[in-house]
């Protein structure tokens, strides 16, 4: 009987150990499904617990805590690595649950990276446009953060209104003084396998070509000098773009000087100063010069000259209005054939020969037009008569005034040559 009651004793007993094994591998798997283990490329939110030089702890839940050290702990920008404090929630990027050392290995830089991708990626498909600044360039554009990624705007995105201030030929003349300003952006193309992000500045702004042209030619005024960029050249002129709106350099209004193309003195890109002289706000035309910003050399040369004078030309060519006579190397004026000879006459060529010199008088100047007027029948016109006494008195007096220091020098010769004697 006492032996029964033992058995019997021992079996229960085995029977409720059973039990508890059974009911603590429940708990145990009950517990480890709760437990969300770190998986590799998964992002998680985590606290750091302690920082060293060259080492982050964060603790990502999972009774565990990560790492960031090595390369993924220098790629923290040292002006966040500062900000970072213990106890601040961070993303993490699990690189690896468990490595050779048992430890979990974390990226702060690429979980935010990826969250990066994800901002942009939704941009893209929402066609929304981002708010940032600019903090960068290359020779090709601006380089804008989005979602803590780098993105590029190629000059070709970048609004009207940021393009029309562009001046000089390097990045670093077109782009440098950019940096800073505020800018809105939109998403165009991604390509993270290549870390690819294109941004855009026009399809964010609403401001079109025509807006942006009726809002400066509300901003000129005839008379302001401006800097451009030549964007295209044509027979009757050059297109010059002042402010995002371009304006038309006439044939005429480019150089001082004939030219028979703007090529011949522009080239496209190049960047120039230009006067408004004319708006057509109706039409929205802009009129601009390039040659009225410099002194017209044909000036200079006119003021050798006055009306009445007498020059000496040659005859470089014949016409059937007149002949045309050279003052000097660049001067040439024009003797009509009505101031040619006294008697009628059909042609030049019965009084003068090409390559011939002879005696004029001016009897015009148009510095408007650069036309000198010239007479060859007028030469002995007793109207200038006072203005040939005049002149011929000048002369006489400019030898006298040369001859003068000669004899000085000559007699003070021969007074030395006497000392000596």
């Amino acid at each position: 009987m006492d032996n029964q009651d033992a058995n019997l004793e021992q079996g229960n007993s085995f029977e409720n150990n059973q039990q508890e094994n059974n009911d603590m591998a429940s708990l145990l798997d009950a517990a480890s499904t709760e437990i969300e283990f770190p998986v590799q490329g998964e992002i998680r939110k985590g606290v750091i617990a302690s920082m060293t030089p060259g080492q982050i702890l964060v603790s990502v839940g999972a009774k565990s805590e990560g790492v960031i050290s090595g390369k993924e702990y220098e790629l923290i920008p040292p002006a966040e690595l500062t900000e970072l404090k213990i106890g601040q929630e961070i993303p993490v990027y699990v690189i690896n649950p468990e490595d050779q050392n048992g430890n979990l290995v974390l990226s702060f830089v690429r979980a935010r990276e990826e969250q990066g991708w994800k901002v942009v990626e939704d941009m893209l498909a929402s066609k929304s446009s981002y708010h940032s600044s600019i903090i960068g360039f290359n020779k090709g554009g601006l380089i804008v953060p989005v979602g803590g990624l780098r993105g590029f705007v190629p000059a070709s995105q970048i609004s009207l209104g940021r393009r029309s201030d562009m001046t000089g030929d390097t990045p670093e003349q077109r782009w440098s003084k950019m940096i800073g300003q505020e800018i809105d952006v939109c998403v165009i193309e991604i390509d993270r396998e290549r870390r690819r992000l294109i941004l855009s500045e026009r399809q964010a702004s609403s401001e079109t070509r025509e807006s942006v042209k009726e809002r400066v030619i509300d901003e000129l005024n005839e008379g302001d000098v401006r800097t451009g960029r030549v964007t295209s050249l044509a027979e009757f002129g050059a297109f010059v773009n002042i402010n995002g709106a371009d304006g038309l350099v006439h044939l005429s209004e480019i150089s001082w000087d004939h030219i028979a193309h703007p090529s011949e003195a522009l080239k496209v890109g190049q960047e120039v100063k230009v006067k408004v002289i004319s708006i057509d706000r109706a039409k929205k035309r802009i009129g601009l010069s390039i040659r009225q910003l410099v002194s017209d050399p044909w000036d200079q040369k006119a003021a050798n000259f006055q009306v009445g004078q007498l020059v000496e030309g040659t005859i470089t060519r014949l016409t059937k209005f007149g002949a045309f006579a050279r003052l000097t190397d660049d001067v040439e004026g024009l003797i009509h054939i009505s101031e040619i000879s006294e008697k009628r006459i059909e042609h030049p060529k019965e009084v003068l020969k090409e390559g011939e010199t002879v005696t004029l008088r001016i009897i015009k100047i148009d510095p408007g037009n650069h036309r000198i007027g010239l007479s060859l029948r007028r030469v002995d016109s007793m109207a200038y008569a006072d203005m040939d006494w005049q002149s011929l008195a000048d002369e006489i007096l400019s030898e006298d005034s040369e001859e003068k220091p000669a004899e000085k020098k000559a007699g003070k010769g021969k007074q030395d040559e006497a000392k000596a004697e």
